[in-house]
């Protein structure tokens, strides 16, 4: 007939709610109200052929009850008269576009998502919308909740206690572990991916079930360490230790290609994070220890959570002078650790602290330093 039939055109509206930049922009901006499908004339050889057909489907859109059907009308040799044809169907809000589809797995979807997005923080809303997964396999409640744990989790609240020990949002002891995954989202979404970055438990500074493995790199020659790089576990770095001279903190792993070589008794260890407890430990205290970590809020939170563990540890690299340098290599840090510097920063790091939160452009990644700049400094630490 050339000419859908209601049910024709649900069909399409259902299959629209499964592609998210529609849903997203559906259920978020009003501006795109109404939208409209096309019906289709049918053509002079249907209505010819197939009349009782083509005005049984009229008769379905004229009973149609949900939005709004345009008709023109049109003259066909068959009929010996104008017909009123419909030509569109038009909604103009999202309740109407899910009663149009008139499909149950739709309605109960999106029964479900108003609910949570009625009750969450609007950062949650367009992650929910796109990422169903997030919350499909749990109760409305549920998913909820977990937006209202992670708007009350900030960096290092766990202060080293286990996830299951945190009490926020009314979360029993099991929450983190049947929800890690939408808590971690959510938490990017406030914290620029933070959380996924460092993992949630270093992010949190809480205690980890599973344990941390750092990276060791070996800088003297001839070697300390029986291989030039190897993975040691954080807590057997703890109890262990390392006979050496110094200690190099890297912040990141990835910068490894720019730590200096043939640095004689100095060990570097690497993707530190905020995996930095083993700091503390007796032998940690007796050496020489630098830390070098991103000229951002959060790479100075980080050192000064580092500072924490061992007050006599010298930052190397994170100064004003390093990011005014290489500002033409910084980019937006989209979440700050802190609106307010953290302890244990001195006066220059805190009055740096102050500045990138109100630079555009206030955060300078390690490995954006060229390696002519970074080895100078690293040297004439191991010297001293």
């Amino acid at each position: 007939l050339n000419m859908k039939s209601p049910a024709d055109l649900a069909s399409r509206w259902a299959r629209q709610w499964h592609n998210p930049d529609l849903r997203e922009a559906r259920l978020l901006d009003d501006t795109v109200w109404p939208v409209r499908l096309s019906i289709g004339r049918p053509a002079a050889t249907a209505v010819t052929s197939f009349w009782h057909e083509t005005a049984d489907c009229i008769r379905l859109w004229r009973e149609l009850r949900t939005g709004t059907v345009r008709w023109e009308t049109a003259v066909y040799r068959a009929t010996g008269a104008p017909v009123d044809i419909p030509v569109s169907w038009e909604i103009s809000s999202p309740d109407e576009w899910i009663a149009a589809a008139n499909d149950r797995a739709v309605r109960a979807e999106y029964d479900a998502l108003r609910h949570i997005l009625d009750n969450v923080d609007p950062i949650f809303q367009s992650a929910l919308i796109r990422e169903r997964s997030l919350w499909r396999n749990k109760t409305t409640e549920e998913a909820i909740q977990a937006s209202h744990l992670a708007m009350q989790l900030w960096p290092g609240c766990a202060r080293s206690n286990p996830l299951r020990a945190l009490s926020f949002a009314g979360i029993d002891s099991k929450f983190f572990e049947r929800h890690r995954s939408i808590i971690v989202r959510f938490l990017d979404l406030r914290f620029d991916g933070e959380a996924s970055r460092q993992g949630l438990e270093t992010f949190l500074d809480a205690w980890r079930e599973s344990d941390h493995w750092l990276l060791l790199a070996d800088l003297s020659h001839p070697r300390t360490l029986p291989f030039p790089t190897i993975r040691v576990r954080a807590t057997d770095l703890a109890d262990t230790g390392l006979t050496v001279r110094a200690l190099l903190i890297v912040e990141n792993e990835k910068c490894l290609h720019l730590v200096p070589r043939n640095l004689s008794g100095v060990v570097t260890i690497l993707g530190t994070g905020n995996n930095l407890a083993w700091l503390g430990s007796a032998w940690a205290q007796e050496l020489s220890v630098a830390y070098w970590g991103d000229i951002d809020t959060w790479g100075l939170t980080l050192l000064a959570r580092a500072r924490g563990h061992a007050p006599h540890l010298v930052p190397l690299l994170m100064t004003r002078e390093a990011f005014d340098l290489h500002s033409h290599s910084a980019v937006s840090e989209n979440a700050h650790a802190s609106p307010a510097p953290p302890l244990n920063l001195t006066s220059s790091e805190t009055s740096l602290y102050r500045h990138l939160l109100s630079c555009t452009n206030g955060r300078l990644e390690q490995e954006f330093l060229p390696a002519s700049f970074v080895h100078p400094t690293i040297v004439a630490w191991c010297k001293e």
